[in-house]
């Protein structure tokens, strides 16, 4: 995978959504004496993966420039399984805004497609689930279009996000298996902070159409939605990132989720940040060098441009 400058990506992570995208595109294509060697990479916004009921599924792609095949990454916004945008958020700047993602990724040349899906409570579950799903199959059948290779797919989410891309990853078969899963927070056991919030969260509510009375029929409803209820061997690789000053998704989730994984037999590192809150945008603060950190663990488990997945043949 092309090396590229740490600085880069950390001017970038500031800027919003497609901005942030376009122009590290142009600033990883400056050589040393700052004269354009590669352009940026190439914006294809609102294509659509999928139609349910007449409502249109779309996603936005950011193809690296080069030949590739490239390395591929799925990205599921967070929002409480009812707000958030694939652009980065429905309200930038707030808890659920992914748009620090996509410079890294842009920088290190992956081919990405930040989705949309059906949101509660306008649609309950499993809607968000079985888009999720649907863009997998539609990557997998569209990625070469896009210079994507399909046999190397990250799974990216945040929050909810994070939620839905480990619950897609563990319920895959041959039509939505993944390569790697990176889960930003992720909420991966409803059943963990029931009692510190005193029922069902008002997301939950939404999501599942229940009250928040812990009813035998919402308990058991919210153990099978769980990640760390699905949890078998044979999982793809996951990379948890979690800051420890979480006050929305509690980090025990992630360290019990880890556990689990590895107790499978399953791979999973988990990188804490030092007092980092839930919202993505102040990371770097805690972490200057966080992204930089993830993008090497997808180079491992992925490979680079023009790779075939490490340990294949």
């Amino acid at each position: 995978m092309m090396p590229y400058p740490l600085a880069y990506p950390r001017l970038c992570m500031r800027l919003p959504g497609f901005l942030s995208a376009l122009v590290c595109g142009v600033l990883v294509g400056l050589g040393p004496i700052g004269l354009a060697t590669t352009s940026a990479a190439e914006m294809k916004r609102d294509v659509e993966y999928g139609r349910v009921g007449g409502e249109r599924l779309l996603l936005d792609a950011s193809i690296p420039d080069g030949a590739g095949p490239f390395p591929v990454a799925i990205l599921v916004h967070g929002g409480g399984w009812s707000g958030g945008d694939k652009a980065g958020s429905n309200k930038p700047g707030d808890g659920a805004d992914i748009s620090p993602w996509f410079a890294p990724l842009t920088a290190a040349h992956v081919t990405w497609f930040s989705i949309n899906y059906r949101l509660a409570p306008q649609n309950r579950w499993p809607a968000c689930l079985e888009d999720v799903q649907t863009a997998i199959r539609w990557v997998k059948a569209h990625a070469a279009e896009f210079k994507g290779d399909p046999k190397r797919i990250a799974l990216f989410g945040h929050s909810a996000g994070g939620h839905l891309v480990c619950l897609a990853a563990e319920l895959a078969g041959d039509d939505t298996r993944v390569q790697a899963v990176v889960g930003y927070a992720p909420v991966t056991d409803f059943e963990q902070d029931l009692a510190a919030r005193g029922g069902l969260s008002p997301s939950l509510q939404g999501l599942h159409n229940r009250p928040k009375e812990v009813t035998p029929d919402a308990l058991a409803l919210l153990r099978e939605t769980s990640p760390i209820n699905h949890v078998h061997a044979g999982l793809p690789p996951f990379l948890l990132v979690h800051g420890d000053a979480d006050k929305t998704v509690p980090i025990e989730q992630s360290h019990n989720f880890q556990n689990k994984l590895r107790a499978n037999g399953v791979s999973c590192d988990l990188l804490i940040l030092p007092g980092a809150p839930h919202g993505l945008l102040t990371w770097e603060k805690f972490d200057p060098d966080y992204a930089a950190k993830m993008t090497a663990w997808l180079q491992r488990t992925l490979g680079g441009p023009g790779d075939k997945l490490p340990g294949s043949r």
